[in-house]
């Protein structure tokens, strides 16, 4: 069986790769592609599968699953399943990782802390100094572990140094640091998309609020604040800072600067007129 992870980021000549491969698989193999939906995929691989849509679980049942796996509070695993949005590897970061909690209450902050430009644009870089930070710490390790794997693959000695070494393991040496160059910018942004799906989550809650919906509250944990933000904007406000969100994650997956995605965002937050 194999699984294919965010297969909506799946590009044209990607995807010629994969075709045959797919269409006529070894015998007992299955391939999962997995996709927010089916209109994310690009037709050529599309009309080659089934669809099998899944339901998201609630809260509720992932809080249940933390307790069991993790033996939790029942009250903290809900606190992290509904900020996690039901998303169960999250869910489990929020509720073991203080650092994870302490990050999105940032990211959180940012809705109450920026009242003008200048605390937007400052808002922006930490949003993408922790972004970075995060995906440096989290490449590090399996950098540092493949690239070692590479050499011994290779036989070369990793002490003589990159000039001494052979053309051709030199170029395959640069490949790999190409492709790991390429990941890290990609865990940035995926850091950086994460952090504004929860500041969605935020203004979902503020906008539920303004309209008097008896809606759970996402972030439950951030209530005061929600309460204040929803009483300092109006409904037509909090729709065009979403649309801000939006058109910023837009812009990420469009391969634009992710500070200048970011600052734009931020500045579009502030408080209007």
């Amino acid at each position: 069986m194999i699984i294919v992870e965010d297969a909506d980021r799946i590009v044209e000549r990607s995807a010629n790769a994969l075709l045959k491969a797919i269409e006529e698989p070894p015998p007992r193999t299955v391939w999962i592609l997995c996709a927010p939906s089916e209109q994310d995929v690009i037709t050529t691989i599309r009309s080659r599968c089934r669809q099998v849509t899944l339901r998201v679980p609630p809260a509720g049942a992932v809080a249940d699953l933390l307790v069991r796996r993790h033996g939790i509070d029942h009250d903290d695993a809900l606190t992290a399943a509904r900020a996690a949005q039901s998303h169960i590897g999250l869910a489990t970061s929020l509720a073991l990782n203080p650092e994870a909690r302490a990050r999105r209450d940032r990211v959180l902050e940012i809705a109450s802390r920026v009242r003008g430009v200048g605390d937007a644009v400052i808002a922006a870089g930490e949003l993408v100094e922790v972004a970075t930070a995060q995906a440096t710490a989290s490449m590090a390790e399996r950098d540092a572990t493949e690239r070692a794997e590479l050499m011994r693959t290779l036989g070369a000695d990793q002490a003589e140094g990159g000039k001494a070494l052979p053309p051709a393991v030199r170029a395959q040496i640069r490949q790999l640091e190409e492709d790991q160059k390429r990941r890290g910018k990609r865990a940035v942004v995926d850091g950086l998309d994460r952090a504004m799906t929860d500041l969605l989550s935020f203004y979902r809650d503020v906008l539920a609020v303004q309209v008097g919906s008896d809606v759970d509250l996402v972030n439950a944990a951030q209530v005061a604040d929600v309460r204040a933000v929803a009483a300092a904007s109006d409904p037509a406000q909090t729709l065009r800072r979403t649309e801000a969100i939006t058109t910023a994650r837009t812009r990420l997956a469009g391969n634009v600067a992710p500070l200048l995605a970011v600052e734009a965002m931020t500045v579009a937050l502030r408080p209007q007129g």
